[in-house]
């Protein structure tokens, strides 16, 4: 299950977690981020337990937006032991996020 995020969760959730963490920066409005929705919800579902899935809507969370320089939605951001790994933006395929995952 996808995870919603706010600005008041973010570090705690994200930066805290054990797990790697993948995070959709999107916003209701983006074409390529409703497309992207359910392939995020498929990354989620098929990597219960092992990662965690996230969204964060950058319209309502722009400080967290701007900290990772979130230039383009969507934009999908993977962390590991709490810091940055990896960035990938635009609609790409779910095996590309998978491998980056």
């Amino acid at each position: 299950m996808v995870k919603v995020l706010n600005e008041k969760d973010f570090d705690e959730i994200v930066l805290m977690s054990q797990l790697p963490v993948l995070v959709d920066f999107y916003a209701d409005w983006c074409g390529p981020c409703k497309m992207m929705g359910p392939v995020v919800e498929e990354i989620a579902e098929e990597t219960e337990g092992r990662a965690l899935v996230c969204k964060i809507n950058v319209d309502e969370n722009m400080e967290i937006a701007q900290r990772y320089k979130v230039m383009n939605i969507p934009t999908f951001l993977i962390f590991r032991d709490g810091k940055l790994a990896d960035r990938v933006v635009g609609g790409v395929p779910k095996e590309a996020l998978m491998e980056k995952l």
